[in-house]
């Protein structure tokens, strides 16, 4: 019998050999590249012929001004971010009590539609919206009087956190919500039949069910996001919405270090800021499971 077993079993680990060799080419084989912060990297020499410095790099990135101000920039909008986490939640409870299905399918479809749009396009469809000259927008507004002059969102350096926490959030709104209802399915009908027995509400129901139902969910991706503090919108959304105006609100860590990489030809420099920020990222990561592990038993490790 146990013959048997590892004869079936052995087509499947096999099956799952491309997959791991993927993962290690691409994911594990380029952490070599590190080296690059621990030498004075200069590209058509040997990277293990390169000059050493120790941590040379790690030093400056701790005392580099503008780093420090990239790092503020994507704590900001990362915190920014975690504040609206539990909006798809929401959409999800809401939908699951929406009856017409015709109806919630259209929502849902629409909602999680923006989730599959690069971020060139995201951002052509707000400057056809809120540009200055052409903005549809502008136009309504100072059609029907209600403004003066036009209002340029997309340069404007006090809102630029908060409007790109809204991009982000409607943008993945829908997929989110999407992960939530599936959250919901897996609840035990025969709770929502024993609530209606004892003569409970949709929104008891909603309150003591439904959404308890979902909070694992929302702790696992929760974990997740602080351990991606690090990343703050990441380094498509602002490369994209990035210009002059609102460059100092909008460069992270992302941006910084393709700034610094590949327009500065700071390798050694860049790998360093990476190689930090991947650290932190993890130790953020498995402080944050530590934590909900202690206070509610729920962890992904």
């Amino acid at each position: 019998m146990s013959t048997k077993f590892r004869s079936i079993k052995l087509p499947l680990i096999l099956m799952t050999v491309p997959f791991f060799a993927f993962i290690l080419l691409f994911n594990y084989v380029p952490l070599f590249g590190w080296l690059m912060a621990f030498q004075d990297y200069f590209p058509g020499k040997p990277i293990l012929e390169q000059d050493f410095v120790g941590l040379k790099h790690f030093h400056r990135v701790l005392t580099d001004a503008q780093f420090m101000h990239a790092l503020r920039n994507t704590l900001v909008i990362s915190f920014l971010s975690l504040l609206t986490s539990p909006a798809p939640m929401i959409l999800a409870l809401l939908l699951n009590e929406v009856k017409k299905m015709k109806f919630r399918k259209f929502v849902q479809t629409v909602s999680s539609l923006p989730n599959f749009i690069s971020w060139i396009i995201v951002y052509s469809v707000f400057f056809s919206f809120f540009s200055v000259d052409e903005g549809a927008i502008n136009k309504l507004l100072l059609q029907f009087g209600l403004i003066h002059t036009p209002t340029d969102l997309l340069s404007n350096s006090g809102i630029a956190w908060y409007f790109q926490t809204l991009v982000g959030m409607w943008k993945g709104l829908g997929w989110g919500a999407i992960i939530y209802l599936a959250a919901l399915s897996g609840v035990d009908q025969e709770l929502y039949e024993a609530a209606r027995v004892d003569g409970a509400s949709r929104y008891q129901e909603a309150w003591h069910i439904s959404l308890p139902g979902m909070l694992p969910t929302f702790v696992v991706l929760l974990i997740l996001g602080i351990g991606n503090l690090l990343a703050g919108g990441g380094f498509e959304q602002m490369f994209t919405f990035m210009n002059p105006m609102v460059m100092d609100r909008l460069e992270n860590l992302d941006t910084y270090t393709y700034k610094m990489g590949l327009q500065g030809l700071s390798f050694s420099y860049a790998t360093a800021v990476g190689i930090m920020k991947s650290l932190v990222s993890v130790l953020l990561l498995l402080a944050a499971n530590a934590i909900s592990k202690r206070i509610n038993g729920r962890s992904i490790l």
